[in-house]
Protein backbone atom coordinates (compact mmCIF):
# COMPACT_ATOMS: atom_id res chain seq x y z
CA UNK A 1 0.00 0.00 0.00
CA UNK A 2 3.38 2.24 0.58
CA UNK A 3 4.14 1.90 -2.62
CA UNK A 4 1.21 2.57 -4.35
CA UNK A 5 1.16 6.25 -2.21
CA UNK A 6 4.61 7.15 -3.11
CA UNK A 7 3.24 5.91 -6.81
CA UNK A 8 0.40 8.30 -6.78
CA UNK A 9 2.26 11.18 -4.80
CA UNK A 10 4.61 11.04 -7.93
CA UNK A 11 2.99 10.94 -10.83
CA UNK A 12 0.76 13.49 -9.39
CA UNK A 13 4.19 15.56 -8.93
CA UNK A 14 4.79 14.78 -12.86
CA UNK A 15 1.55 16.11 -13.47
CA UNK A 16 1.31 19.11 -11.81
CA UNK A 17 5.14 19.79 -12.87
CA UNK A 18 3.70 19.87 -16.53
CA UNK A 19 1.19 21.80 -16.04
CA UNK A 20 3.09 24.45 -14.42
CA UNK A 21 5.79 24.01 -17.44
CA UNK A 22 3.22 25.58 -19.51
CA UNK A 23 3.52 30.05 -20.08
CA UNK A 24 0.61 31.28 -18.86
CA UNK A 25 -0.46 32.37 -21.64
CA UNK A 26 -1.48 28.44 -22.03
CA UNK A 27 -2.64 27.82 -18.81
CA UNK A 28 -6.25 26.79 -19.09
CA UNK A 29 -5.77 25.40 -22.55
CA UNK A 30 -7.37 21.64 -23.34
CA UNK A 31 -4.40 19.83 -24.76
CA UNK A 32 -6.67 16.67 -25.70
CA UNK A 33 -8.41 18.75 -28.03
CA UNK A 34 -5.39 20.77 -28.99
CA UNK A 35 -3.89 17.07 -30.09
CA UNK A 36 -7.40 15.91 -31.68
CA UNK A 37 -7.70 18.99 -33.72
CA UNK A 38 -4.19 18.92 -35.07
CA UNK A 39 -5.31 15.37 -36.21
CA UNK A 40 -8.39 16.50 -37.20
CA UNK A 41 -6.79 18.80 -39.58
CA UNK A 42 -3.57 17.26 -40.76
CA UNK A 43 -0.98 19.67 -39.41
CA UNK A 44 1.42 17.58 -39.45
CA UNK A 45 1.28 16.43 -42.86
CA UNK A 46 0.82 19.87 -44.58
CA UNK A 47 3.81 20.75 -42.70
CA UNK A 48 5.53 18.00 -44.20
CA UNK A 49 4.46 18.97 -47.94
CA UNK A 50 5.73 22.43 -47.12
CA UNK A 51 9.13 21.75 -45.40
CA UNK A 52 12.02 19.20 -46.14
CA UNK A 53 11.62 15.65 -44.43
CA UNK A 54 9.42 14.83 -41.84
CA UNK A 55 8.23 19.07 -41.59
CA UNK A 56 9.63 18.87 -37.92
CA UNK A 57 12.64 21.43 -39.18
CA UNK A 58 9.21 23.93 -38.41
CA UNK A 59 9.38 23.28 -35.29
CA UNK A 60 12.55 26.05 -34.68
CA UNK A 61 12.15 27.88 -31.58
CA UNK A 62 15.49 29.70 -31.84
CA UNK A 63 13.91 31.18 -35.24
CA UNK A 64 10.91 33.40 -35.80
CA UNK A 65 9.05 31.60 -33.41
CA UNK A 66 10.57 32.94 -29.73
CA UNK A 67 7.52 33.49 -27.47
CA UNK A 68 4.63 31.87 -26.68
CA UNK A 69 2.54 34.85 -28.25
CA UNK A 70 4.16 34.65 -31.19
CA UNK A 71 3.84 30.62 -30.87
CA UNK A 72 -0.18 31.33 -30.59
CA UNK A 73 -0.27 33.97 -33.17
CA UNK A 74 1.52 31.76 -35.89
CA UNK A 75 -1.26 29.13 -35.00
CA UNK A 76 -4.18 31.86 -35.24
CA UNK A 77 -2.24 32.90 -38.61
CA UNK A 78 -2.87 28.97 -40.17
CA UNK A 79 -6.47 29.28 -38.71
CA UNK A 80 -6.78 32.13 -40.97
CA UNK A 81 -5.74 31.51 -43.84
CA UNK A 82 -6.70 28.11 -44.23
CA UNK A 83 -9.91 29.25 -43.14
CA UNK A 84 -10.32 26.00 -40.67
CA UNK A 85 -12.94 28.09 -38.35
CA UNK A 86 -11.45 27.24 -35.19
CA UNK A 87 -12.50 29.55 -31.84
CA UNK A 88 -9.77 30.90 -30.32
CA UNK A 89 -9.61 28.83 -27.30
CA UNK A 90 -8.98 25.92 -29.77
CA UNK A 91 -6.33 27.97 -31.20
CA UNK A 92 -4.71 27.99 -27.42
CA UNK A 93 -5.27 24.49 -27.53
CA UNK A 94 -3.08 23.61 -30.51
CA UNK A 95 -0.35 26.56 -29.42
CA UNK A 96 -0.11 24.76 -26.15
CA UNK A 97 0.40 21.44 -27.43
CA UNK A 98 3.05 22.72 -30.03
CA UNK A 99 4.55 24.40 -26.62
CA UNK A 100 4.12 21.17 -24.86
CA UNK A 101 5.96 18.59 -27.78
CA UNK A 102 8.36 21.05 -29.15
CA UNK A 103 8.94 24.81 -28.16
CA UNK A 104 8.84 24.29 -24.32
CA UNK A 105 8.12 27.87 -23.63
CA UNK A 106 7.68 28.62 -19.83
Amino acid sequence: MKNFFMLCAALAGLWVGSVQAQPAIFKDADLAMGSKLMADNKCVECHASKVPGDGSAVYKPQGRINTPGLLRGMVEQCNTELNLGMFPEEVSAVAAVLNRDHYKFK
